[in-house]
């Protein structure tokens, strides 16, 4: 009877262990999963968070698994799903959809332990798929949690007798981790990089992200100014420019069709073009690291000074003095570059195909092209700049994030009716005005400004800074910057204008959420933890997500550079020497000093004669030693020893102080 009852309390007790481990793989398949709930079809999430929880109702209820007739129907039917949403079952989005479902479905056919381990290598191997999605320092955190708790639960089920306390199973996860991080990072700086993005499939350049197009219409880059998204960020090597020097050059453009502002016809050269252009005072040096945005533009201070250099993209330069790549920017870039502050473009008397930059569309803005004409009585070209500007600034126009719809005369409407615009209405009106004038003049676009972090001395630029502005040419002085917002906002220009116009942004794992993004005072706490975390991220990006294969070489070099000096190698050989000195008194300190008391007997009987066996027991070896030929003092004193020894390792007997001082003195007795 005694036997049944104990049979029953162990089936009890193997019952509730399991549905422990359970729940612990299920907690840590929710960690997994739960991240790509922010990428995948609505409808995937919410199948697969109900698949869960009928898992964790069957395993705190003890209910039977669903049927096989009724799971295949149900996963076939899943499939069909991702198949109809991604036109595909191959591919980044539709296999992680198929994966995350795939792991759903087999949580509720667990039938023996080899699913288990199924479920816990899917759950290892969607880990890496969320990189596919977010780099960031949140999204690595998040992951390796989750590695851990894989890894407890994978421990959980390998016990066979006694289970260790939960803290104690995190504990083993937790030093499993840790014993693989330094392979896993010495693999990172050594093991040889492929060209592209640390994590990325070759399909990934298709996707969407923000940044300037190429080309300009009403609300575009006011649109573009709602994200707070990095652009770029700028690390000066020297005192950084003022705000009104900080335009970021990116796309030139002389095309208008009544609405939209496009470039002309490029003519790219691989060098610098051959058109004159006279530079004043030094040229101003400093490093971009450009995020990937699906366009060619590389952005430089006006005016740029040479080519930057990219690794396998080459880099060309226009006639309009922009900067392109080749290939389209689909992984984070950096570069160096080098431009001048004070120049003049074109200072010719006579402006080569002046033509393109005077061509107004034939129907459009009849009051605009007008006002042109009326100007043209004005005989000094700056003069009628002058105007245009102090029309501007005095004739009630207004700089606006959201400026009203505007009709299919936009200029028209702008200048006499809505007069509210963004920076991209102001530059579209000044321009079509200079050309109904008679002076050649193209928009510019690219970004305004930047934000330097105290902490690290990056400049960060922003979608929120992209901004539009005009070139005018006059004879004898070239292309001249013009920027007809700096009339109606000069806060825009100088550097003034803050962040709280932007809507807050919703918590995201790329970065650090709202935190980040929120208009603080600089020298308040918050402000310098915004500045912290910035820098961290900043970071993470230029040494971890841009450690290309040109990095790598260069840090093998430098490596191996240090290591052909010979006081480097005696530098590791003497940290080496100390990491095996401390390890040893560490683990002497770690002994047992009863342990250590017993090893001393037996080395002491072993020079007598008496060697312990390998595999002889405390009492078994106090018997051969009451049987020795030795003076009764000393066999008594061994023998008392050996058996204070053993009831100390085998009993319950605890080791204090009392007993140590007590086979300290039965040692001695024995010498």
């Amino acid at each position: 009877m005694s036997g049944l009852r104990e049979r029953v309390e162990r089936i009890a007790l193997q019952m509730s262990r399991d549905k422990a481990d359970t729940l612990m793989l299920l907690g840590a398949a929710l960690l997994v999963l739960t991240p790509h709930a922010l990428h995948l079809p609505l409808w995937v999430s919410a199948l697969c968070a109900t698949t869960l929880l009928w898992r964790g109702v069957i395993t705190f209820r003890g209910t039977r698994m669903p049927p096989g007739m009724l799971l295949v129907p149900l996963a076939a039917a899943a499939m069909a799903g991702v198949y109809m949403t991604f036109k595909t079952i191959l591919g980044r989005e539709a296999g992680v959809a198929m994966l995350v479902l795939l792991v759903a479905f087999k949580m509720l056919e667990m039938h023996a332990r080899r699913d288990l381990f199924v479920v816990i290598f899917l759950c290892f191997f969607l880990v890496l798929t969320n990189f596919f999605y977010s780099q960031s320092i949140a999204t690595a955190l998040l992951m390796v949690a989750s590695v851990i708790a894989l890894l407890t639960a994978q421990l959980s089920f390998q016990f066979t007798g006694a289970v260790p306390p939960l803290a104690r199973r995190v504990k083993m996860g937790l030093k499993i981790f840790m014993l693989a991080a330094p392979l896993a990072a010495v693999l990172f700086f050594v093991f040889p990089r492929i060209q592209g993005p640390l994590w990325g499939l070759p399909g990934d350049s298709g996707g969407a992200t923000s940044g300037l197009s190429g080309s300009m219409a009403p609300g575009n880059l006011s649109n573009l100014a709602q994200s707070d998204e990095p652009a770029f960020r700028v690390k000066f090597k020297g005192p950084t420019p003022p705000p009104v020097n900080l335009y970021w050059r990116g796309v030139v453009m002389g095309d208008f069709d009544g609405r939209t502002w496009t470039p002309v016809k490029r003519r790219d050269w691989p060098g610098r073009p051959n058109i004159n252009i006279a530079v004043t005072g030094p040229a101003v040096h400093y490093e971009v690291t450009l995020e990937p945005n699906n366009q060619r533009w590389l952005f430089a201070l006006d005016l740029p000074r040479e080519l930057p250099q990219l690794t396998a993209n080459a880099s060309r330069i226009n006639s309009e003095m922009e900067v392109t790549a080749t290939d389209t920017i689909t992984q984070r870039v950096r570069y160096a570059a080098s431009s001048h502050l004070n120049y003049r473009l074109q200072p010719d008397e006579v402006l080569p195909e002046s033509e393109i930059w005077l061509a107004l569309p034939r129907g459009y803005n009849p009051r605009a092209v007008a006002a042109g004409l009326a100007l043209q009585r004005e005989p000094d070209q700056l003069a009628r700049v002058k105007q245009v500007l102090a029309r501007f600034g005095t004739e009630g126009y207004s700089y606006t994030l959201e400026p009203p719809l505007l009709g299919e005369d936009s200029v028209d409407d702008f200048l006499y009716k809505t007069k509210l615009g963004f920076c991209e209405h102001y530059a579209s009106a000044f321009v079509f005005l200079m050309r109904a004038a008679d002076i050649p003049a193209r928009v510019v676009t690219g970004y305004q400004g930047g934000e330097v972090n105290p902490v690290d001395g990056f400049m960060t630029v922003r979608q929120s800074d992209a901004h539009a502005w005009a070139e005018v040419w006059l004879p004898g002085r070239g292309w001249i910057r013009v920027d007809p917002t700096a009339a109606v906002s000069p806060d825009r220009i100088l550097g003034q204008r803050t962040r709280a116009q932007l809507p807050t942004p919703a918590f995201s794992l790329e970065g650090f959420g709202s935190l980040m993004n929120i208009d603080l005072d600089r020298n308040s706490w918050l402000g310098q933890l915004r500045f912290q975390l910035a820098a961290l991220n900043n970071g993470w990006n230029q040494w971890v997500l841009n450690y290309t294969p040109e990095r790598q070489r260069n840090f093998m070099q430098s490596l191996q550079d240090i290591l052909m000096n010979w006081h480097a190698p005696a530098a590791v050989l003497a940290l080496f020497f100390l990491i095996f000195v401390a390890r040893a008194i560490r683990l002497r300190s770690e002994i047992d000093p009863v342990d250590a008391l017993y090893s001393a007997l037996c080395q002491q009987f072993g020079r007598l004669g008496l060697a312990r066996a390998g595999d002889e027991g405390p009492n078994a070896y106090a018997l051969r030693i009451a049987e020795a030929d030795m003076p009764p003092g000393r066999k008594d004193a061994a023998v008392n020893f050996l058996r204070l020894y053993s009831s100390h390792k085998y009993g319950n007997a605890a080791a204090d102080s009392a007993l140590v001082q007590t086979l300290k003195r039965l040692l001695a007795s024995t010498r």
